[in-house]
C-alpha cells in the first residue's frame, strides 16, 4: 500500500483517483511515499527517506525544493495547463479592465449611495469620467506560448486585434494549437515596442526575474497597459511605478499584488485569483494525481520539473527504475549488476534532464532486494526502486 500525504486541502476529484485498497491517503501521516501539495511551502520541512514523489496541483513550482528532490532522486511533478482556462479568462478580462476604467466606474458609482433620485442625473454626467477605447483593432503582444499563452492569443485574435507572440522555446504542441495569425516576433524588444497592450505567461526562474524593467518601459509605447497573471518578480516593481509616473504605464494589472502597488490608482490588485475556480482545482488535483498513480504503479513520468518525460510500454512484469547522475558508464554499470545476478533485460529506456538520467528496466524474471542493494551502491545512483 502506497501513502500520500496531503498539504493542502485537494479536490475530492483528483483523490478519487487513488482505490483505497491501494492507497492510504490523510493530511497527517509518517512516512509518505508521495506528497499532493497546492500551495503550502516545502522548503523547510524534512524529506522522509520514503518520499518518492511530490506533485504540485498546479504549475508554479517555487513552493518546493527542487534542487534538494532532485538529490534524493524524488520526482517533481506539476501540472501545466490544467487551469489554462481559468487564467486566461482573468487575463481577458483584464484587457477590457485595463481599458474601459470599468472598476474606477464602479467604485465611484458606489459612493453615490445616498444621493435618492439624484443618482441616474449624477451618472450621466459622471460617466465620462470613466470613457476608455475599445480593444478591438488594438495590438497585444504575448510574451511566452505554453498553455496559458496560447488561449490568450488565440482568443484576442477572435476579439478583432491584433497579436504578436514571443516565445523561443515554444514547444510543438503549443505551436500546434496557435492561430495561424498570430505574427511571431524573434526579438522580446521588437514586440514590447510595438505593443497597445502586453501580457506575461513566463515562469518565474533566474532568467526572466525582472523580465520587465527600466530598459524595457522605455521601449514602450505612452499609454501602455501591462498585464501579469504568470508571477511577482517578472516586473520590477521600482521601475514599473516610475514608468506609471511618466505615463509609459496608463495601466498594470496583476494577479499577485504587494502593499506598495495597493496604494497606486493605475495599479488594478487582483487577490491571487488567476486559477481560482472550481473547475480549475479539480483538473490540477485531477492530473496530479494521476502523475503520482503513474509513477508509483508503472514508473511514467511525465510534467515532471526535475525529471525527463519517460515512458515505456510493460514487455514483462517485473519492471525496476532508477535514477542516477548524468555521467559516463552509468547504464554500463547498471547493466552489469543485473548481468552478473543473471538477469535478462527484456527491455529498456534511458533518458537524461540536465544531472539527472532516469532508467525503466523491464526484466524477464523477479528482481531480488540483494539486487537492488548492489545498484544502490553504484557511485552516482540515487534512486532505485522494484515497480513490479
Amino acid at each position: 500500500m502506497f501513502k500520500i500525504q496531503t498539504l493542502n486541502k485537494i479536490s475530492p476529484d483528483g483523490l478519487s483517483i487513488f482505490s483505497r485498497n491501494d492507497y492510504e491517503i490523510a493530511s497527517e501521516i509518517n512516512n509518505p511515499d508521495a506528497v499532493l501539495v497546492r500551495s503550502s511551502d516545502m522548503h523547510s520541512l524534512e524529506l522522509p527517506v520514503t518520499l518518492k514523489v511530490i506533485a504540485r496541483a498546479g504549475a508554479g513550482v517555487n513552493n518546493i525544493p527542487i534542487d534538494k528532490c532532485t538529490d534524493k532522486g524524488i520526482v517533481v511533478f506539476n501540472t501545466p495547463g490544467a487551469n489554462a482556462n481559468a487564467v486566461k479568462e482573468l487575463v481577458v478580462c483584464s484587457l477590457f479592465l485595463a481599458s474601459r476604467k470599468i472598476v474606477d466606474g464602479i467604485i465611484w458609482a458606489k459612493s453615490l449611495i445616498g444621493k435618492g433620485e439624484e443618482v441616474p442625473n449624477l451618472i450621466e454626467k459622471g460617466k465620462t469620467n470613466y470613457a476608455g477605447p475599445e480593444i478591438k483593432g488594438k495590438k497585444l503582444g504575448v510574451i511566452g506560448l505554453g498553455a496559458i499563452g496560447v488561449m490568450v492569443a488565440n482568443d484576442a485574435i477572435n476579439l478583432g486585434m491584433e497579436v504578436t507572440g514571443f516565445d523561443p522555446f515554444i514547444s510543438i504542441e503549443s505551436a500546434w494549437g496557435l492561430s495561424s495569425k498570430v505574427k511571431r516576433s524573434e526579438v522580446l524588444e521588437q514586440l514590447i515596442s510595438d505593443s497597445d497592450y502586453i501580457t506575461i505567461h513566463v515562469p518565474l526562474i533566474d532568467k526572466t526575474k525582472n523580465l520587465i524593467n527600466k530598459n524595457r518601459f522605455d521601449l514602450m509605447k505612452k499609454g501602455t497597459k501591462l498585464i501579469n497573471f504568470s508571477r511577482n518578480g517578472l516586473v520590477n516593481n521600482k521601475d514599473l511605478k516610475e514608468a506609471i509616473k511618466s505615463g509609459i504605464i496608463n495601466c498594470y494589472i496583476t494577479d499577485f499584488p504587494d502593499e506598495d502597488l495597493l496604494k497606486i490608482d493605475q495599479i488594478i490588485s487582483i487577490p491571487h485569483l488567476g486559477a481560482s475556480t472550481p473547475e480549475s482545482e479539480d483538473n490540477c488535483a485531477l492530473m496530479a494525481a494521476n502523475q503520482i498513480k503513474n509513477f508509483l504503479e508503472h514508473g511514467v513520468i511525465k510534467n515532471s520539473v526535475n525529471f525527463p518525460e519517460t515512458y515505456m510500454p510493460p514487455s514483462t512484469t517485473h519492471r525496476i527504475i532508477i535514477a542516477n547522475k548524468n555521467v559516463p558508464n552509468m547504464i554500463g554499470q547498471i547493466t552489469e549488476v543485473l548481468a552478473t545476478k543473471k538477469v535478462n533485460i527484456s527491455d529498456m529506456i534511458n533518458k537524461h534532464c540536465g544531472e539527472i538520467a532516469y532508467n525503466i528496466i523491464d526484466t524477464d524474471s523477479t528482481i531480488e532486494d540483494d539486487q537492488i542493494e548492489a545498484i544502490k551502491k553504484i557511485d552516482g545512483v540515487v534512486m532505485v526502486r522494484i515497480v513490479c
